[in-house]
């Protein structure tokens, strides 16, 4: 009976684990939970955003990002000036030693997606390549989610 239960559990948790974040490892950088949110017709750009954990001893630096279902992806940051927030290109995202970057919606670092050829759709996924000054070129899938929170709906629209 132990058993049954110990090798149950054990398959769920790995079931949960594969269907968890996607983890692309590369030298020293573990870069995780890849995702966009889903667009709306005709939208010309989206954002897509990563975790990047660098588990090393020297920095390394986001220089660039591809992806076939935009024209460019280019990396963005968020930030109040004022009363207004403001968003704008960086050009690279600084990743420090022994440290870890959260990419997320309406706060800090993005990737933005210029020029989509096509909508993203929730429950789709798509390539991305991040290019990195130090560790090289990884590609992850990202996974397009639902837009849960419509208040940052038109924040890219400007675009």
């Amino acid at each position: 009976m132990i058993f049954r239960t110990l090798t149950t559990l054990a398959a769920a948790m790995a079931f949960s684990m594969s269907a968890h974040a996607q983890e692309v490892r590369l030298n020293d950088l573990l870069i995780a939970n890849p995702y966009a949110r889903a667009t709306a017709p005709n939208q010309p750009a989206g954002g897509a955003y990563v975790t990047i954990e660098n588990k090393g001893k020297a920095g390394d630096k986001l220089i660039g990002a591809s992806s076939p279902v935009a024209k460019s992806v280019e990396v963005h940051t968020m930030a109040m000036e004022g009363n207004v927030m403001k968003m704008r290109e960086v050009g690279q995202l600084e990743i420090p030693a022994s440290a870890r970057v959260e990419m997320k919606p309406g706060d800090g670092y993005h990737l933005m997606l210029m020029g989509l050829r096509q909508p993203l759709k929730a429950g789709d996924s798509f390539p991305l390549t991040l290019v990195f000054e130090k560790a090289g070129k990884a590609e992850v899938k990202v996974k397009v989610q639902e837009k849960k929170d419509a208040g940052h709906g038109g924040m890219h629209h400007g675009h």
